[in-house]
Parts: structure tokens; sequence; C-alpha cells
């Protein structure tokens, strides 16, 4: 497993994926910031009225489709010059291959989260924000990265069987407007996509009952190893195309 966490992260050596993972937390944050600072006659409850303001593009739209991307862009290598053959013919297991690939995505999505959160600090400091900082916002990102790795269990498999790197992207849009209508349904916990706007408190920052929280943790870690177990059985019995 350690030898494939490391294949995985050379693969990424001098690549753009680092610029992709800034650009959207920084386009979510600016837009969010904005809409904050021409509203503030309105948003009177400090820290807490800046993040629904820049929490709501990201959390509910840009985050998961980040998370679509990064997927899309570490399967990128194998669907080229048939390297899936020698992958496949490689002394690796599959369930080694995914489960090096799942570990390299969450890695990177903590990092925006990481960089999503010094941004919101930023805007608090800038505009300025005199209130306490709330500690639980951190709890937030970190039920945001949580719930993400549900999200990118099920986009990996799909970026592992397409071919084309935009098709997972446009599933994974498909998902957020369903997520959206699952959450006004009262449903959104049991919907992976859903259960990223609850975790990050996007769209409401009231706190969980005990039962909602239980729920979303059990949720997202039956989702989780939901999808896993199915790509990895896919990926056994189905053969995969190569260009």
């Amino acid at each position: 497993m350690k030898r494939s966490i490391s294949a995985e992260w050379l693969k990424l050596r001098h690549s753009r994926v680092s610029l992709i993972l800034a650009v959207l937390p920084i386009l979510s944050w600016l837009i969010g910031c904005a809409n904050y600072y021409f509203n503030q006659g309105v948003l009177q409850n400090g820290w807490y009225s800046l993040w629904t303001q820049v929490s709501l593009f990201y959390g509910a739209f840009f985050l998961p489709i980040l998370i679509a991307i990064c997927c899309s862009y570490v399967c990128r290598l194998e669907h080229q010059n048939r390297n899936w053959n020698m992958i496949l013919t490689s002394p690796v297991s599959i369930g080694s291959i995914f489960l090096a690939k799942l570990i390299i995505v969450s890695l990177l999505i903590l990092f925006a989260q990481v960089l999503f959160m010094g941004l919101y600090l930023l805007a608090g400091t800038l505009f300025p924000i005199h209130e306490p900082f709330p500690i639980e916002t951190i709890q937030w990102a970190l039920r945001g990265w949580y719930a993400s790795l549900s999200i990118s269990a099920l986009q990996l498999g799909l970026s592992l069987w397409f071919r084309s790197f935009a098709t997972p992207i446009g599933i994974s849009l498909c998902a957020v407007f369903i997520g959206l209508g699952m959450y006004m349904a009262k449903l959104g916990l049991f919907f992976p996509f859903s259960l990223l706007t609850i975790g990050m408190s996007v769209l409401s920052q009231d706190k969980l009952t005990d039962v909602q929280s239980i729920l979303f943790w059990v949720m997202n870690m039956v989702y989780l190893i939901t999808f896993v177990s199915m790509s990895i059985r896919r990926l056994r019995k189905k053969d995969i195309v190569t260009s």
C-alpha cells in the first residue's frame, strides 16, 4: 500500500493539480466576500454571516466539482497509452491501487479545506470582524472533509470506469442539483452530496441533533464502504477499456 501511495504521489509531481486546488476555493471566497461586503446592512451576525456567504458556493457547488476533477486527474495517466494493461498485470492488488488513489484524493481535498479556512479567517480579519473566531467553523470544515470521502469513492469509481475526463465531472454536477433537492426535501441525510452540504453547514448553521449527528457519521461511512467495495469488485470482474 505504501508503495502504491508513493507511486500516486509521484504522478502528481510537476502537475497543475495544485493550481486547480487553489483556484476554486479562491473563486468561491471572492464571490462570498463580495456578497458579504455589499450586504453588510443585512448580514449582522459577524463570522456566521460571513460563513454563509463564502461557504455557499464552495460547499454546495465548487467542492463537489473539485472532488470530481481530482478523481479524474489521478486516473488520467492510467487511461493513456494502454497503461491499464501494465498496471493490472503488475504484482499489486486492485484494492491497493484504488485505496491509494482514494487516499491521495482525500489529502488533496484536505489541503483545499485548509486553504478555504485560511481564506475565511483572512476575510474576517480584513473586513474586519471584531467578534471571537467561532471554533465550530473548523468542525464544519472537518465534517465537510469527512463527507467528501464518500463522494470521492464514488467519483473515483466513475473516473476509473470512464475514459472521458469530463464525464464523471458532468455526473457530479448533476448529483449536486439532486443533492440540493434532497436537502430541501429534508432527505439530505440519505444522499452523499447532501451530506456534504449538511456537514459544512452551508445552508443552515443550526446544530445537529444527536440523532442527526449519528446519522451523518454513519451514513457517510456506509456510503464510503459501499462505493469502495463496489468499485474494487467491478474492477476485478470487468475489463477496463483502454486507449
